[in-house]
């Protein structure tokens, strides 16, 4: 069972070191560094939230800062997104990712912030970037972590050209399902493993 385990917290350090050596390797080489607010339009005026009281069900995922949090019958955003988390513990802890591309009918409420590009590979290359990065220097807020809108803006990232964003986004998608795989046979072996540990009890009692 250990194995096993190690096996799934090996592919993801493995796809995290590749997401950190293919940045490191754009910062060093000569890519035009370029703010978050510059590559992308931010379209957090436009969020409602909605209390869970008022909610009424439907087919809409009700996005927040770490993801689907409810399903409502209507929707105020149309198209393909990148959310970025906005508050929350996970903005530090990272025990989920804190940009996450959507894509369909949504609504989003005031804790994740939401991103519209021009190109979809690069509102995927920017997802990977947040993916690589840690994003403490410009959170704020002790009991309650805050990435505020103007700090999200003023993040840098190293943005080639198109054709080479394709090139990493399709590397790195590779690379993801590749470890993606490897932890679900890992979480297939611990299931297996423990279904054995049960049966050898139960015989043995």
């Amino acid at each position: 069972k250990k194995g096993f385990e190690a096996l799934a917290e090996t592919a993801k350090a493995e796809f995290k070191a590749e997401l950190k050596e293919v940045f490191e390797g754009l910062k060093s080489g000569a890519v035009e560094m370029r703010r978050i607010g510059d590559v992308c339009e931010n379209l957090d005026s436009r969020r409602i939230p909605i209390t869970k009281a008022d909610r009424k069900s439907g087919e809409y995922p009700y996005y927040g800062a770490s993801g689907i949090v409810d399903s409502v019958d209507n929707y105020i955003f149309d198209g393909d997104y990148l959310l970025v988390s906005e508050d929350g513990a996970n903005l530090l802890a990272r025990t989920t990712p804190i940009a996450f591309s959507v894509s369909g009918k949504i609504w989003v409420n005031n804790h994740a912030h939401i991103l519209s590009f021009a190109e979809i590979d690069t509102q995927h290359f920017v997802e990977y970037f947040f993916a690589s990065i840690s994003v403490a220097e410009y959170v704020t807020g002790a009991a309650q972590p805050k990435l505020t809108q103007s700090a999200l803006n003023d993040i840098t990232l190293p943005l080639p050209a198109l054709s080479i964003q394709r090139r990493v986004v399709g590397g790195l998608s590779a690379a993801k399902a590749r470890a993606e795989k490897l932890e679900v046979k890992a979480r297939e072996g611990v299931a297996v493993c423990e279904t054995m540990r049960k049966a050898i009890l139960k015989e043995a009692f």
